[in-house]
This record gives structure tokens, C-alpha cells and sequence, in this order.
């Protein structure tokens, strides 16, 4: 038999990490939920992630914050079926502190360098060039679409 085989041209679906960090003020867990659902909330928009594309998401914070498990909000936003994992980082003597981490694992197309990862807030120290101004993130948070799930 001859001829060509038809290759599919579409690009590989595979699993990617997203990284993202976020600081709070003090250690309440309304604001532990708040800087973790506008992080993820601008992780989503940036990414276009859907939550049955996350594999899972582990989120950490600094020893200091103990007042909600950050992986609250993204049940909130209606990651009910979404594994998560909350702990906390390696308490080094003068690291920055009051930081809440995420890492989102999420089946995508997306190549490397098309991934948005996202450093708000006093974070933005750690690695700048991932970080956004808190203006642009009041932008993407006002815009963003309800994301909750609905109730049944």
C-alpha cells in the first residue's frame, strides 16, 4: 500500500506545573482566603483552566500563617473535585514571610513557554519576572467571569 499518512498536527496534551505566590497582611484567614482566590482566580484567566483540566494543586504557606487551610478558596471557586493539598515551607531563618504558594498541576497544550506564572503582592520580590502589578491584578480579578460552581 502507498501513500501518506495523515499525522495528527494538533499539539500533545500533557501535564504542566504552574507556579504562583501570593503575601497577606496578617494572619487571619480572611485574608489567607482572599490573596489565594485572587491568585488563583488570576492564575485561571491567565492560563484559561478550566478545573477539570487540574490533576491537582498543592499549596503551602509560611510557618507563620496557621488561620485557614489556603486550598479553601479554591473550593470556593468550585474545585470540588479537584485533589488538594495544603502544608507549610521550610521555615528559612530570613526568607520572606506571610507568603501563601501554589503549585497547579493541569493537563494542557499549552507549551512551556505559553505558560503564565503569577507573583502578586510583597511576593513579586521572589521572582520578578513572574510578577504582576497590583493594579493589573485588580483588573483580571474585576473581570473574571463568576467562577464558582452553580449549586444543583
Amino acid at each position: 500500500m502507498t501513500g501518506t499518512v495523515e499525522s495528527d498536527q494538533s499539539p500533545p496534551l500533557v501535564c504542566r506545573g504552574i507556579r504562583g505566590a501570593t503575601t497577606v497582611r496578617e494572619n487571619t484567614a480572611e485574608e489567607i482566603l482572599e490573596a489565594t482566590s485572587d491568585l488563583l482566580t488570576a492564575l485561571i484567566q491567565l492560563n484559561a483552566i478550566a478545573p477539570e483540566d487540574v490533576t491537582s494543586a498543592i499549596f503551602t504557606t509560611t510557618t507563620d500563617l496557621t488561620a485557614s487551610f489556603p486550598a479553601l478558596a479554591a473550593r470556593d471557586l468550585g474545585w470540588t473535585e479537584v485533589p488538594l493539598l495544603c502544608t507549610h515551607e521550610m521555615a528559612v531563618p530570613g526568607a520572606l514571610g506571610m507568603v501563601v504558594r501554589i503549585l497547579l498541576h493541569v493537563n494542557t497544550t499549552r507549551a512551556h513557554a505559553d505558560i503564565r506564572h503569577l507573583y502578586l503582592r510583597d511576593a513579586r520580590a521572589l521572582r520578578p519576572e513572574w510578577g504582576m502589578a497590583d493594579n493589573e491584578l485588580r483588573e483580571i480579578v474585576a473581570g473574571a467571569p463568576a467562577l464558582a460552581a452553580n449549586p444543583v
